[in-house]
């Protein structure tokens, strides 16, 4: 074997080692990017979770801190108890072979999550209403702070309180969030979108408390 010929044999083991480390290098780097993806994503979601538990504890001292006076109250909680009411009755209509399954307002927001079907339901119902989930949650809030004494006005009585409920709203509910929504539950039921409140759907709907206070 002559020089060149062991110089030769020499550069491909040399090539073949260096070879070997870029692969393990390769190998190390796509570890190394597929942990800062799953660091990413677990810090986006942690970011998310933490922002929109921010946002419901905002929700909550907002609707706490309300100083409506008791008749301006009972006007509110009229409209958001019927929008409520609207928003369960039209579930069931898409729904009708699970009417007795889905009794309240709360069953459906319980089986949403893990029940596909009515969940794009629900989501139907909100286009059609022109209402985000977030606005729900919010009408939800307040509908679980001030429903046990609040009490339902017609819509004549609310007619002779307060003409313009829309303008209270707007000038006394600080929290975006919740202003939006409240002006929403206003607009939808002007517009003769939702049904009024019986009793018995009032009642029924107290088992929203559980739900979405979690």
């Amino acid at each position: 074997m002559n020089n060149e010929t062991a110089t030769l044999i020499s550069l491909k083991e040399t090539m073949k080692r260096v070879d070997h480390k870029l692969q393990a290098l390769e190998a190390q780097f796509k570890e190394l990017d597929f942990t800062k993806d799953n660091l990413t994503q677990k810090f986006e979601h942690h970011s998310k979770m933490l922002a929109s538990q921010a946002a419901q504890d905002e929700l909550w001292t907002a609707v706490l801190a309300l100083k409506f006076t008791s008749m301006e109250l009972n006007i509110i909680y009229s409209y958001v108890v019927e929008v409520l009411i609207c928003l369960h009755t039209r579930v069931l209509e898409k729904l009708p072979d699970l009417v007795r399954s889905l009794p309240t307002l709360a069953s459906v927001l319980r089986r949403k999550v893990k029940n596909k079907r009515i969940r794009v339901v629900w989501e139907s119902v909100l286009e059609e209403c022109g209402l985000q989930e977030g606005e729900t949650t919010a009408l939800c809030t307040f509908f679980i702070a001030h429903g046990n004494k609040a009490e339902h006005y017609s819509a004549k009585v609310r007619q002779m309180y307060i003409r313009d409920v829309a303008f209270m709203i707007t000038n006394m509910v600080k929290n975006q969030a919740l202003q939006n929504a409240l002006l929403m539950a206003v607009q939808l039921i002007e517009k003769g979108k939702a049904v009024t409140a019986p009793e018995e759907q009032k009642s029924s709907l107290k088992e929203l408390m559980p739900i979405v206070k979690n």
